[in-house]
């Protein structure tokens, strides 16, 4: 069933457009504002790509990443006051999208939450002050001060930009010599497709090496109130460059460690004062109990809105945007069932061969493979997730079922570089 949104009644702030295919069935004609960066809009040809959707009705360039006034894109495009919804599209939109949001006094994150959760160190500060479990950090502005921390946390540390998303610059460094190599990728990471090429003023933040297992918790929030909460299990990439390689819907946790994960996240998100929204945090179960690792103040990548949808058999996007609309949709209080998800890692090289795709689509559970890589294309090394190369999603009754399932499928495709 469509929403019951008019023409120009939903801003989507950043060109998630994978995000609005999915939404296809949900969104009325004409009824979808983006608003994008001007060398976004030209780099990604996104007029012509727009076009070719029937419920985008314009594109609105606006320079927002790295400040958003909304008083001067209001009076410049005066339309945009009509708006019932406004949806932060990936990570670069979601202070602007609070501010929009704010300013037509529309439901959101709030300007306070969302400077909070696009900022990592702002992020620590916030949690220590609230008393949840952080690993040791410190904002590092030179090499040598990334070097000093790491020597006095045992010659290892964690670094990464304070802002950026999908891994980005993220790594872990366990020779105290290399420290400082890893400090100038992580202070100056290469630009993802979703962000502006002149870049984004970041800073380095170099963190203890927690160890543990790794999971995050998804939470739907309507005016401080959870109303949804879930549980996701993680896999990594072992080495220096942990870029997520899989994800299972719900954890296989037992119910009072899922409990307590479900815990700490409400008690962020209250400290940060977050409104309306999906805040997708993340956390590393140590032996002294959960420790943050991120947060973010939006939907949740790599799929796993749609295996919430699939394990707990409800629209979970399209109740997001019933929120953000002021709505209280229902969802269950439980899964009944699980979804899965691993993504493919080609090694480095020039792709010389596919091989496997229909035999991984007829695992018994196996929903949807896709490869996104074809021969002649040139692969580099997975450091972000941007650079995977494609998925296997699937269903089971339980988590160990569709984990099973999706890594069987994973397991079939080969792809061949040279």
């Amino acid at each position: 069933m469509q929403l019951d949104l008019s023409r120009d009644e939903m801003v989507l702030m950043g060109s998630a457009l994978d995000l609005l295919r999915g939404l296809g069935d949900l969104l009325p004609a004409g009824s979808v504002v983006v608003v994008e960066e001007p060398d976004l809009i030209r780099r990604r040809d996104l007029e012509r790509r727009c076009a070719a959707l029937p419920f985008v009705s314009r594109v609105v360039a606006a320079e927002y990443q790295t400040g958003l006034d909304p008083a001067a894109l209001l009076a410049r495009e005066p339309g945009l006051a009509a708006a019932r919804l406004v949806v932060p599209g990936q990570e670069y939109g979601v202070l602007a999208a609070a501010r929009l949001a704010d300013a037509l006094g529309l439901p959101g994150a709030g300007v306070k939450a969302a400077e909070i959760f696009t900022d990592k160190h702002r992020m620590r500060l916030l949690a220590a002050a609230a008393g949840l479990t952080n690993p040791a950090f410190t904002v590092a502005a030179t090499a040598a001060e990334a070097t000093e921390f790491a020597h006095r946390q045992g010659g290892r540390c964690v670094l990464k930009p304070t802002r950026s998303a999908g891994s980005l610059g993220v790594q872990i460094v366990t020779d105290p010599a290399l420290v400082a190599t890893a400090w100038a990728a992580s202070a100056d990471p290469e630009t993802p497709p979703d962000a502006i090429a002149r870049g984004l003023p970041t800073a380095v933040l170099a963190e203890q090496v927690l160890i543990g297992t790794e999971h995050s918790v998804e939470l739907l929030i309507a005016e401080g109130e959870v109303r949804f909460g879930n549980v996701t299990d993680k896999r990594v990439l072992a080495g220096g460059r942990p870029v997520e390689t899989g994800h299972t819907v719900p954890s296989a946790l037992p119910e009072d460690a899922r409990r307590e994960l479900l815990e700490v996240a409400t008690r962020l998100a209250g400290a940060a004062g977050f409104r309306t929204g999906v805040l997708h945090s993340e956390w590393i179960r140590t032996v002294d109990g959960p420790a943050l690792v991120e947060c973010a103040a939006r939907l949740p990548g790599d799929l796993i809105t749609m295996l919430i949808s699939v394990a707990y058999e409800c629209g979970f996007v399209a109740a997001y945007l019933r929120t953000l609309r002021g709505e209280r949709p229902a969802l269950p209080a439980g899964p009944s069932g699980a979804a899965a998800v691993e993504f493919l890692l080609a090694p480095p090289g020039t792709v010389t061969a596919v091989h496997g795709v229909r035999a991984a689509a007829r695992v018994p559970g196996v929903l949807d493979v896709g490869v996104g890589v074809t021969v002649g294309d040139r692969v580099a090394e997975v450091t972000s997730s941007v650079r995977r190369s494609g998925q296997v999603l699937a269903w089971g009754a339980d988590p160990a079922e569709a984990t099973g399932a999706v890594a069987r499928a994973a397991a079939q495709i080969r792809i061949t570089t040279g």
